[in-house]
């Protein structure tokens, strides 16, 4: 195979933001063949505007002539369509977060597994030089053992108020699923992939239900909004870590806030912006790293990553047995609100 070819299912704005564009800059490695969506019209302007040579309406019809497909669908449609695919033969990145269910995952490995096919999740953040350094400074022990880890992923009343965000059935939830997934995914796996065994979560929804909404991503529904817009959780896992979330999409603070920190025995880190901290200095030294490139490039990076992957040339980076951890927290956060009760995973 000289050139991976590359299927979009679901051409909406994450596919022709992100996707489609990282592809077109590797084009020595991959081609973009085919583009399908439900709204044929939207494929079709979709190819010419990228140029893409194949429109499709039905998703199945692409497996015969792609390697490879990425899945910008909503969340509820990412395990048929992923299962489906991988059981064609044919690679799959998906959008985060993996499923909705933690079942649904599952299934979705064992197709990869049963077919020897690869399988992803879109959890791009990891790709950022910032947490590109505090990987490397953790794997250097500059912090030594993890203890605490605490992440915020808070946006003040930005609501999408586009596409079905705030659809509890097309996505399964809201603010946690939608965003906090992101920083839930990069700390477990700056943490070393711990197994998680306790989970307690709060969800609320009150934020977006009263009427006169201000809100800076534009309009939706008050009176059908039910998802959350605002999610607390404490997680602990089998090496004694223990991490504590909060992630908004309406939160009533100043500005957007978005951190993730660790504490460890022998220093800590923040990763936005990358700081280190340790104590062996005499005192807490803070030093803010430098980087030489400026752009932002993750999402070139995840897909040089997935496509150099399929062609036989390196490892996922986000491996799906990692993606599902998170599923497994989230929907234990959700079940944990629903009952009044924490989650034992163990």
């Amino acid at each position: 195979m000289t050139k991976l070819k590359m299927g979009i299912i679901g051409a909406g704005g994450i596919a022709q933001d992100r996707h489609i564009p990282a592809y077109l800059k590797l084009q020595d490695e991959v081609e973009l063949t085919a583009v399908q969506d439900l709204n044929i019209e939207r494929a079709r302007e979709v190819a010419n505007r990228f140029r893409i040579p194949h429109v499709f309406q039905d998703y199945r019809e692409l497996f015969e002539m792609v390697d490879a497909v990425t899945i910008c669908t909503p969340n509820k449609f990412h395990p048929e369509i992923a299962i489906r695919a991988l059981e064609a033969g044919v690679h799959v990145l998906c959008e985060k977060p993996m499923a909705i269910t933690t079942k649904e995952g599952e299934e979705m490995i064992a197709a990869s597994k049963k077919t020897n096919t690869r399988l992803s999740i879109a959890y791009h953040y990891r790709h950022t030089k910032e947490a590109r350094v505090a990987k490397q400074a953790i794997l250097n022990n500059e912090i030594g053992d993890p203890l605490v880890t605490r992440v915020q992923a808070m946006r003040r009343r930005k609501v999408p108020g586009w596409g079905v965000f705030t659809n509890k059935d097309l996505q399964g939830g809201g603010s946690l699923i939608d965003w906090g997934c992101h920083f839930l995914d990069l700390a477990i796996w700056l943490l070393g992939d711990p197994k998680p065994i306790e989970v307690i979560g709060t969800t609320y929804n009150r934020l977006s239900r009263t009427p006169n909404q201000l809100n800076e991503w534009g309009v939706f529904d008050h009176e059908t909004f039910d998802v959350d817009d605002h999610v607390t959780g404490y997680i602990t896992f089998e090496n004694g870590v223990s991490l504590m979330l909060e992630c908004s999409w309406a939160a009533n603070i100043k500005d957007d806030s978005t951190s993730l920190s660790i504490s460890g025995v022998d220093g800590g880190l923040n990763v936005y912006p990358f700081e280190l901290y340790q104590a062996k200095y005499g005192t807490f030294f803070s030093g803010e790293a430098k980087f030489a490139e400026v752009e932002d490039n993750a999402g070139l990076l995840q897909a040089e990553n997935f496509v150099t992957s399929c062609l036989g040339k390196a490892d996922l980076i986000v491996k799906p047995e990692q993606a599902l951890q998170v599923t497994r927290i989230m929907e234990a956060i959700y079940k944990s609100s629903e009952t009044g009760k924490s989650i034992r995973l163990g």
